[in-house]
């Protein structure tokens, strides 16, 4: 079930609401959120529900064990194991598998026979919060939990349930107890979820038809101009995209009482890559750096020993998003960049007009770009070349024009305004700027109801006639 869906919303959002408000009490509220978050993964995953409750039992169990018996550490280390575990079977046991024959292909070794596993959704991100469970009581930085029915919903919470953001128990324990849900901040939450559909459906899946068609094409068929249109497409489309969905988990949160912590902050306005991680998918790269590059050593142990952590965690992190070595070379290359600017390149783009230091970053990001988004990697070195003529193309069978139509185009350039924070630019030079988080008020907020207003008309009809467009990231 995708937020987008006409069923999500015009039917298990409005449920789900309704019996929320009249359960009353707390802990009744949390049960019937409870019960409709594991609806909400067994419609689309059915019985791989199960594994969910099963990470939810490890984790419920490992921080009652941490607290209360004598050694921690090992009740951390069977947690972790645990988690980690079905972690790399599900997602990584068929790429471990078809990497190990290729090895002994050709020797006197027969190869390994595994049935494809099925990756279920959302996996990484609900073990990851697990995980961070287990860890933060390790830590002394939450208490155990002794209601599993709490645990539960932490980790099952269906907003953010199946592509973030990643939420840590520490940072929603008390709300878990203790949440009051006013208009004002009702209000707020529905804003920020009608922003964020939007942003899905009137912007990424529009510029999606052009990155998809051009993606299709036989790379080395593509003349520049096609393949930078192509990659500008895509770029845009997984930014509106995972930050559309970002924004309306956190929207409906806070209309359920919950406060979850931003994940994007304009990205693609960084200066440079170690910026641009501090403002895209937020919760995934403090995870990394609070759970692994802090606890390998971080920066303390000199200039060698920072950048060897920096490259284990961005080759995790490319290596999180897919059993694929595309996403470990996306991972590495930012990694790459990561140490060439604490090298010394970053002061150089502090003193960089912000123009340029900016074009820096978004060059860098782009062609980072095709290697999550083609897995061949022969196919995406060839797509690099396409960029700047390496390859032969042919402009006379296909050219600009050709993948774009009225309304893709007219996404496309509102999405990379949008994206480059141009608006946000205008109004405060026309003193127009309001807090994001909240409705205007007077004829400022009466304007921005209508707005939304056709925003939601605008989506109707866009979802009415279109197919289903699950979000990017429901593969992670």
């Amino acid at each position: 079930m995708v937020f987008s869906s006409p069923v999500f919303l015009f039917l298990f959002l409005p449920l789900t609401l309704l019996f929320v408000l009249l359960a009353g009490r707390r802990h009744a509220q949390n049960t019937v959120l409870l019960i409709a978050s594991l609806l909400f993964y067994a419609w689309g995953e059915g019985a791989y529900v199960i594994l969910m409750l099963a990470v939810v039992l490890v984790n419920y169990l490992a921080g009652l064990a941490i607290e209360r018996l004598p050694s921690p550490r090992v009740s951390l280390v069977i947690a972790i194991t645990l988690n980690l575990g079905a972690l790399a079977w599900f997602k990584y046991a068929n790429f471990l598998v078809d990497g190990i024959d290729k090895l002994i292909t050709g020797g006197s070794f027969p190869p390994i026979r595994l049935e494809r596993i099925h990756l279920p959704i959302g996996v990484s991100f609900f073990i990851f919060q697990g995980l961070s469970y287990a860890v933060d009581v390790y830590r002394g930085q939450a208490r155990a939990q002794t209601r599993p029915g709490a645990v539960a919903l932490y980790i099952s919470l269906f907003p953010q349930l199946i592509a973030g953001p990643i939420v840590r128990y520490r940072d929603i324990a008390a709300q878990l107890e203790d949440r009051r849900v006013d208009v004002s901040l009702f209000a707020s939450g529905v804003r920020r979820f009608v922003v964020g559909l939007a942003k899905k459906v009137l912007i990424a899946d529009q510029v999606a038809r052009i990155a998809d068609a051009v993606f299709k094409v036989d790379v080395d068929h593509l003349p520049p101009a096609v393949s930078w249109l192509g990659l500008v497409a895509y770029a845009v489309q997984i930014y509106f995209d995972f930050s559309g969905y970002s924004d309306m988990a956190i929207g409906l949160g806070r209309m359920f009482g919950f406060t979850f912590l931003e994940n994007f902050r304009r990205p693609y306005i960084a200066r440079s890559v170690r910026e641009f991680w501090q403002r895209w998918h937020i919760s995934l790269s403090t995870w990394f750096r609070d759970y692994l590059y802090i606890p390998l050593g971080g920066n303390r142990g000199g200039a060698a020993r920072t950048y060897a952590n920096l490259l284990v965690v961005f080759f995790l992190t490319g290596l999180w998003h897919g059993a694929s070595w595309n996403f470990v070379v996306w991972g590495l290359i930012h990694g790459l960049f990561m140490i060439i600017e604490r090298m010394g390149f970053g002061r150089v783009l502090e003193r960089l007009p912000r123009p340029l230091s900016n074009t820096y970053l978004v060059f860098v990001v782009l062609l980072a770009w095709v290697f999550f988004r083609l897995e061949d990697l022969t196919e995406a070195w060839h797509y690099l070349l396409s960029l700047f003529g390496g390859v032969p193309g042919d402009a006379h069978l296909y050219y600009p024009s050709l993948f774009l139509s009225h309304t893709t185009a007219l996404a496309l350039i509102i999405g990379v305004l949008g994206a480059l924070d141009v608006h946000a630019f205008l109004a405060r030079r026309l003193g127009m700027a309001s807090a994001p988080d909240a409705l205007g008020s007077g004829w400022r907020g009466a304007f921005e109801v209508v707005g939304l207003g056709i925003l939601l008309m605008l989506v109707a009809m866009s979802i009415s006639a279109s197919t289903f467009s699950p979000f990017i990231y429901f593969r992670f």
